[in-house]
């Protein structure tokens, strides 16, 4: 059970690098999006259908007829990999119960976006782990989990891509020790302080450019490439919406105005109380993403710019 290409990672890897059988994918309904509202179809649903794998997609979990065609599937596990929430009626069903395979090292980051919240709360580590689903969200016993490590620069797209084939590898491990009964789900550790991973909108993404170097950075690389934070920029005149995907630390002397763009022919630099911050690649207001140079090329005539 799964949506997008995460999911469809561990569903390859089951299909093309296990012994076990996919009696079934599930996965949502075909919506329309874009301009156009052409129907878009999910990751996971493209790889069944290019691999002849059994498909449903319930407009609604509890459905009775779903309900039956599950059971019908007799499966011995149900393996769910970026879903939706499942409901008793769903997860109960296998012999051997309904696993989750969830982006963080559990109890850790329990939410929505927990490879987005780890880098931004500048962690040098994070990892995936499979639990069995319980009546609470990410909160059942662990199965397996593994671990990597985020480097200064790392953004959320490259923790991302990392957890996906880690992940995809725990998943069939996980599968594996279910088999032969080898595994012994623990519960979670719950007197440690916790760090959540809520939802992200688009409020949570604003810079906010009075904070230190660190926190900003880390900011940038945990929203980047998606959903990506973002700020305005210009000057008295207008401001104009600007996205930032990357930037790096640096360690030269504050000059300029505190938030003004600090231009020279190749870099582009913000002036803040406790640094110079490089920024690599950004996006305009109604422009493409662009490298810092095509930025500073294309306001050559303006005297300064700042971020607010």
């Amino acid at each position: 059970m799964g949506t997008p290409g995460f999911a469809a990672a561990s569903l390859n890897e089951i299909h093309t690098n296990s012994n076990h059988e996919i009696v079934g994918v599930v996965t949502v309904p075909d919506k329309p999006s874009g301009r156009g509202q052409k129907m878009n179809i999910s990751d996971v649903k493209k790889y069944a259908l290019e691999h002849d794998l059994p498909l449903l997609q319930p407009e609604k979990l509890r459905d009775e007829q779903f309900l039956a065609d599950l059971r019908a599937l007799n499966a011995d596990v149900f393996v769910v990999v970026a879903f939706r929430m499942l409901p008793k009626a769903v997860w109960s069903i296998p012999t051997k119960g309904t696993f989750n395979l969830h982006g963080s090292l559990l109890p850790q980051y329990r939410g929505a976006a927990p490879i987005n919240w780890a880098v931004m709360n500048g962690e040098t580590k994070t990892g995936v782990t499979t639990f069995l689903i319980d009546e609470e969200i990410d909160t059942g016993n662990i199965l397996i989990a593994d671990e990597v490590s985020i480097g200064e620069n790392n953004n959320v797209g490259d923790i991302h891509d990392q957890l996906m084939e880690i992940g995809a590898r725990l998943v069939v491990k996980t599968l594996d020790g279910l088999a032969n009964d080898a595994l012994k789900p623990h519960p979670q550790d719950e007197s440690i302080e916790l760090k959540h991973a809520p939802k992200i909108f688009k409020d949570d993404c604003k810079i906010d450019w009075n904070q230190s170097v660190d926190t900003i950075h880390n900011k940038i690389r945990g929203l980047s490439p998606y959903p990506c934070a973002w700020t305005t920029y210009g000057n008295s005149d207008a401001y104009k919406t600007l996205k930032i995907y990357g930037g790096i630390k640096t360690d030269l002397e504050k000059s300029g105005e505190l938030f003004e763009l600090v231009r020279t022919k190749n870099n582009l630099y913000i002036h803040l109380a406790d640094g110079m911050y490089e920024i690599l690649d950004l996006q305009p207001e109604g422009k493409r993403k662009m490298s810092a140079k095509d930025f500073i090329n294309g306001h050559q005539n303006e005297a300064q710019i700042f971020v607010k």
